[in-house]
């Protein structure tokens, strides 16, 4: 992967926390950087690959959207977090899960796994 595809991004946001791993799809990178360049805004990266090995993936039944580097959670709130979502479906995410509740974690998950669904955490 040819990271100076990515100017807003770097490796390491995406490797996995546990492992350290990094196999982020081409694909959904390439979608990534398009929805930051729209948006205008800094994108934190909380979580983008996690390994099958990582504690998160391997309590499922099969791993998922991380674990295939077709996934990310953004460090987002308010107004900006609405307008991530909003752009987010018009560049084809296909998951979005909303996490914004007061004195929790506040994120924007996105991925393109083959399904359509917005949900909250």
């Amino acid at each position: 992967m040819n990271w100076h595809n990515y100017p807003n991004f770097s490796p390491d946001e995406f490797r996995c926390k546990e492992t350290g791993e990094l196999a982020m799809d081409t694909d959904f990178m390439d979608r990534l950087q398009a929805l930051r360049t729209e948006f205008g805004k800094p994108m934190t990266i909380t979580s983008g690959f996690r390994s099958a090995k990582h504690s998160a993936e391997r309590k499922k039944a099969k791993p998922g959207a991380h674990a295939q580097g077709k996934a990310v959670d953004v460090a987002i709130m308010g107004e900006d977090a609405l307008e991530l979502v909003r752009l987010a479906l018009s560049f084809g995410f296909t998951g979005i899960g909303v996490s914004q509740k007061a004195g929790g974690t506040r994120f924007i998950h996105l991925d393109t796994a083959p399904r359509k669904a917005i949900w909250s955490y």
